[in-house]
């Protein structure tokens, strides 16, 4: 009994030590143009035409958008009903609808049988449709590439998904090639394929998808292939891939979140909602599949909101503006793009980005304008007794940045955390406030009311304040001098929700946090260049930005505007014009990638796109009770490559146990 007890307790020990290994993944909004009126009836009346506003691709960077072909496939749209008003959407008054279209294949190359495929956008997500006729059986779009890959003999092609090519073997004379593929590392087909013969693209065809037969699920084009003294290789470029096994058929009484009155009708799919659908103040509530309306915090008589998807799964996306059209002018701002900084609350933008004076496809000098002003914010955290408030902030180049002095736009720090979530920790644990920073709770007093905090940057410290929740003065306002030749910058804020001093732990709850990235602060200077924008003018708190030299908008391409900021052009005729301005964001690893056992795969050559994961900015969730990471890193008191201080306790508790068990046998 004794040792059935002791080896129960080390479990549960096990358990509490590596309860706390899980982290929240990052996430990426996309959101539509912004509405603001009195009521629903009022923005409908406002923005749409008749009784029904429509939002389509060219105005949800979500929806899926083809720029040369000029080709969208989603549309939501708000209905007046006779049961709409306020701030509530009738039955039926939410109508989603996509449509089958064709579009062209990313690796061109019509001769080889690689010219146009059916496609649906569903819940701003890439889907094949089964049957090209019909939109009732589909499958997730995997890969649609026209980039190089280099593989040898024996190595996989990781195509995402749990699917693999691999190249078995190349035959001697150096003129075909066989290759495999696989599912979760089962064999599903393969292929011997000739580029001699020039017939080298291999098309997997397979039956019972969805009770459908010769679906093509895989399209590979052998580029070339080389028997060396050393290497067998194959270069493939061109690729496509659909989730054949994870293939769903919709019924007319499916229900996708609050949209469940679903009609198919050929090539068309329309969902619109059976029940009323309340637009909440200061939430976000979801439409269906990850889409939401989110809506402000506003007065009654006021309604405020904007379309969102909210994506977690690893990739690339483009945040991008509204379609502009030929060579009139126009005008971006957070409205209507979605990569630029907006606070929904408080109804804040910043930044816009102007076009004027195009000439066929040249915008003159001058002709672009990137311009942004300091507005003031509320904190997340809000408690104006504490002084919190509002705090200066200026959006640069769809970056949150915050202002070194409130008046003047030459001077920018990036926002790294501005939060109102709880965070509990205890005497000698860090709280990993992102890029570097930290806080300590160094001790609490005897009297539980007061304690002891140590701010850090990669680990050298920076301040320390004793905070008291007894007298209600908890918040700790950390000032630095000579950031950027700036005196008395609040770097770093701090409120103390709580301190308790129990038994076993001293913790304090923090609730409210707000930091600058103070280090890699910027001084803006009037000879600074950004990209294709090198003339800057600072004019108190409005920061402008143009070009001295002209900007061609190259047809079927991507032209830098300036840190980060690109416009997308398509491929159009000489007559016609095409484009919009975009920002990327990346969560974890995306796209092919090559099994490096038992060798390592080379690149192609210098065309083959690498993916560069960089940092997204969010927040985490905290778990009350727990110190958590922010912003999707992970909170620790000790270097990644040593036990933590929860598994040194899980470590000790362990040997105990096995100790008692020998000594009571």
């Amino acid at each position: 009994m004794k040792r059935f007890a002791a080896v129960s307790l080390a479990v549960l020990m096990l358990l509490t030590v590596f309860a706390s290994a899980a982290s929240a993944a990052d996430v990426i909004e996309i959101r539509g143009p912004v509405y603001n009126g009195s009521d629903i009836n009022d923005i409908i009346d406002t923005y749409g035409a008749g009784n029904t506003l429509t939002i389509d691709a060219t105005k949800f960077a979500a929806f899926y958008y083809d720029i040369d072909d000029n080709v969208t496939t989603e549309t939501l749209s708000i209905v007046k009903k006779p049961d709409t008003k306020d701030n509530v959407i009738g039955e039926g008054g939410i109508v989603y609808s996509t449509t089958i279209q064709n579009v062209a294949y990313e690796y061109e190359n019509a001769a080889a049988g690689w010219s146009n495929y059916s496609l649906i956008g569903f819940f701003a997500e890439k889907y094949i449709p089964i049957n090209p006729d019909k939109a009732d059986k589909l499958a997730k779009l995997v890969l649609d590439s026209d980039d190089k890959y280099t593989i040898r003999t024996g190595e996989l092609l990781d195509l995402g998904e749990g699917y693999a090519i691999e190249a078995k073997q190349v035959d001697v004379d150096g003129e075909k090639v066989w290759l495999e593929f696989t599912k979760d590392g089962e064999f599903v087909d393969d292929e011997i394929i000739s580029v001699g013969t020039g017939d080298n693209t291999w098309e997997v065809e397979l039956d019972d998808v969805q009770d459908e037969d010769d679906v093509v699920v895989l399209r590979v084009h052998v580029n070339q292939v080389f028997q060396g003294a050393v290497d067998s290789i194959a270069q493939i470029e061109g690729l496509w891939l659909i989730d054949y096994a994870n293939a769903m058929t919709i019924e007319s009484d499916d229900e996708f979140g609050e949209l469940n009155d679903v009609s198919i009708n050929g090539k068309t799919l329309t969902i619109t909602n059976e029940d009323t659908f309340t637009l909440t103040r200061d939430d976000a509530d979801e439409i269906a599949e990850g889409m939401f309306f989110k809506t402000a915090d506003t007065s009654s008589n006021v309604l405020r909101f904007y379309v969102m998807k909210e994506i977690t799964e690893p990739g690339t996306y483009e945040l991008r503006g509204q379609v502009a059209s030929g060579a009139g002018d126009f005008t971006w701002d957070a409205t209507k793009f979605a990569g630029f900084y907006y606070d929904i609350n408080d109804d804040v933008s910043t930044e816009s980005l102007k076009v004027s004076g195009i000439k066929g496809n040249v915008i003159p000098e001058g002709g672009l304008v990137y311009s942004t002003t300091i507005k003031n914010v509320d904190y997340e955290y809000s408690n104006a007794k504490a002084n919190w408030g509002q705090y200066p902030v200026i959006g640069f180049f769809a970056e949150e940045y915050i202002p070194l002095n409130a008046d003047k736009a030459d001077k920018l720090a990036k926002l790294i955390l501005d939060s109102d979530d709880k965070y509990t920790i205890r005497t000698g644990e860090l709280l990993d406030l992102g890029e570097g920073y930290a806080i300590e709770a160094k001790q609490v007093d005897v009297d539980g009311e007061k304690v002891w905090l140590e701010f850090t940057k990669d680990g050298e410290f920076i301040d320390d304040e004793i905070i008291s929740v007894g007298t209600g003065d908890n918040t700790w306002e950390v000032e630095l001098d000579d950031i950027q030749d700036e005196d008395d910058v609040v770097v770093l804020r701090v409120h103390v929700n709580q301190v308790f001093q129990g038994a076993v732990d001293s913790i304090a709850q923090i609730e409210g946090l707000w930091l600058i990235d103070y280090a890699n602060a910027m001084t803006i200077e009037s000879d600074d260049e950004f990209g294709n924008l090198d003339d800057v003018s600072i004019n108190g708190p409005t920061l402008t930005i143009s070009n001295e030299d002209t900007f061609t908008l190259t047809r079927d391409s991507e032209e830098e505007i300036g840190q980060g900021m690109y416009f997308k052009i398509a491929d159009t005729s000489a007559n016609d014009l095409r484009y919009y301005p975009y920002v990327e964001k990346t969560i974890g690893d995306e796209g092919p990638e090559v099994d490096e056992t038992p060798s390592e795969t080379e690149p192609a050559d210098d065309n083959v796109t690498e993916v560069v994961t960089e940092p997204v900015e969010g927040e985490t969730e905290p778990v009350e009770g727990e110190t958590e990471p922010v912003e999707g890193e992970t909170t620790e008191e000790e270097p990644a490559d040593t036990p933590g201080f929860g598994v040194v306790l899980g470590l000790v508790g362990l040997l105990a146990v096995v100790y008692l068990v020998r000594r009571n046998n």
